[in-house]
């Protein structure tokens, strides 16, 4: 049995990071820049608001919504009663851009990885903590620079109106999805931090019914009904007791609403000026067919043809059916639909939209302390915002976003690689012990299954025949390793 499991799990992380030519550490020349940077945004650029058309935003009632330990805050949020029944969105994103210059030793670094990588143990950040947790974080109580996007949302969650800008903001309250959405649900009281901001409590109340409105109208429109499985370790000092899944609640529908239609208005502001832009598609599923199949197992047709909304009733009808079961189903899905991926679009241009959020325009833009796609965005939207000419090239963007694709999918594996590791640290007494399972991977490479009782995943190495995603099978725990995160059952019965 291993005695420090956190220590085992972060030399792990690091070796794989490396075989898989991630960069763990930050190089001295990085270290030199960053010694250099002492000040934020703000006065690092010698901005003062009305300057460049800054605007000043610091009196409104802005908070961040995030998981309990995030310390890099990528964005605020708040809202404003409109007549009509109508609701004006304000999301804040980071300004990182004014730190993070272009070809320096540290834009080279973060365009190296592309994104923060979350392991079971270290978190290898994108950007130096200095930076990410700090100078370039809308951190509470800290006036900081931004990029506005703008949304008037109609009653019947539509968007009437929208513009970006840029403006200085202070955060008012740092809040935890858990915490929110246990009070927006009635389950629990306002934290302190709420509370102690006069009227931010009717504030959110009206994000949350804003949020929902946009919700619906996405569904409706054909936006899939998909629930993650994304399982961390939990641990007691340094010993992995227990996995747990995150669950979505209406907290984090407000800011993944608020997220997918900034992104949208960012995609469409470029677009306007006349620039290029770097979106996220998610084309035609890669495996309709099976869809269909599994579908029909639960007694529901599906068009021969993919179609977004037919897919999201079938799913909306399978979990108020079994919702304890519907994760499994929502991860056969998942992995069926296939993963997304980056694309330069040309101003003109016609890119395919994104398949499971059933939108059409969608730039990664809200989060560019932690993903390069959105720091790139941030700085075509600078420069469009400012009137100056575009700052880059529409044949450097496809290179990056073919390398951004490439990165993000060596980052998964690495964060998935490190994740079976502590899921083995977890399972080393249990060798021989029988679980019922769900096929979660089908192909030459091999079939993958995903235990029923806990979110563990690991290959099948015996009796796979004719089985495919989404089959159930029952199967017993056959060896382990913990260094290459191998996981591996037979099938029994």
């Amino acid at each position: 049995m291993s005695s420090n499991h956190r220590a085992l799990l972060e030399s792990i992380a690091h070796r794989v990071m490396l075989e898989r030519g991630l960069l763990p550490d930050f190089s001295s020349e990085v270290l030199a820049e960053l010694a250099k940077l002492q000040l934020p945004a703000t006065a690092e650029a010698g901005v003062s608001t009305g300057s460049a058309g800054i605007r000043d935003l610091r009196g409104l009632l802005w908070a961040s919504i995030d998981n309990d330990d995030s310390r890099d805050m990528d964005q605020l949020t708040v809202a404003e009663s409109l007549p009509g029944n109508r609701v004006k969105i304000l999301v804040s994103v980071a300004d990182v851009d004014s730190l993070v210059k272009n070809s320096s030793a540290i834009d080279a670094h973060a365009r190296h990885n592309t994104t923060s990588v979350y392991t079971a143990a270290e978190i290898f950040p994108m950007l130096p903590e200095k930076l990410s947790t700090g100078l370039t974080s809308l951190n509470f109580n800290e006036e900081r620079l931004s990029i506005v996007v703008e949304m008037v949302i109609n009653a019947d969650g539509t968007l009437q109106d929208s513009d970006i800008y840029r403006a200085m903001v202070t955060n008012r309250a740092k809040l935890a999805y858990n915490s929110v959405a246990a009070w927006l649900g009635g389950n629990g009281k306002a934290s302190e931090a709420i509370t102690a901001v006069k009227g931010l409590d009717e504030n959110l109340h009206l994000q949350d019914q804003t949020a929902q409105r946009m919700k619906d109208l996405r569904h409706t429109h054909g936006a899939l009904s998909l629930q993650t499985i994304e399982a961390k370790p939990i641990f007691d000092g340094d010993q992995i007791q227990s996995l747990e899944v995150d669950e979505m609640n209406r907290a984090r529908v407000i800011i993944e609403d608020f997220m997918v239609a900034a992104n949208g208005v960012t995609a469409r502001y470029l677009s306007s000026k006349n620039f290029p832009s770097i979106r996220r598609v998610v084309r035609v599923p890669k495996r309709w067919d099976r869809i269909v199949e599994i579908a029909r197992d639960h007694k529901v047709g599906l068009p021969e043809n993919p179609d977004s909304k037919a897919l999201e009733e079938f799913l909306v009808k399978a979990k108020a059916e079994d919702p304890l079961r519907f994760p499994d189903l929502s991860l056969a899905v998942i992995k069926l639909l296939g993963s997304g991926e980056y694309v330069a679009e040309p101003p003109e241009g016609s890119a395919p939209g994104h398949f499971g959020l059933a939108v059409k325009d969608y730039a990664h833009s809200t989060a560019p302390n932690r993903r390069y796609p959105d720091l790139l965005t941030q700085r075509l939207l600078k420069a469009a915002i400012d009137g100056k000419t575009v700052p880059y090239q529409m044949d450097e963007l496809q290179l990056l976003a073919a390398h951004c694709t490439q990165a993000e999918d060596t980052v998964n594996k690495v964060e998935r690689q490190v994740a079976k590791s502590a899921a083995a640290l977890l399972l080393e007494s249990r060798i021989g012990e029988r679980f019922d399972a769900l096929v979660t991977g089908a192909s030459e490479k091999g079939t993958w299954v995903r235990l029923l009782t806990m979110p563990v995943e690991g290959k099948l190495v015996n009796g796979f025949a004719g089985l495919d995603v989404g089959h159930q099978v029952r199967v017993q725990l056959t060896s382990l390793d913990v260094q290459k995160g191998f996981i591996d059952f037979k099938k029994v019965g």
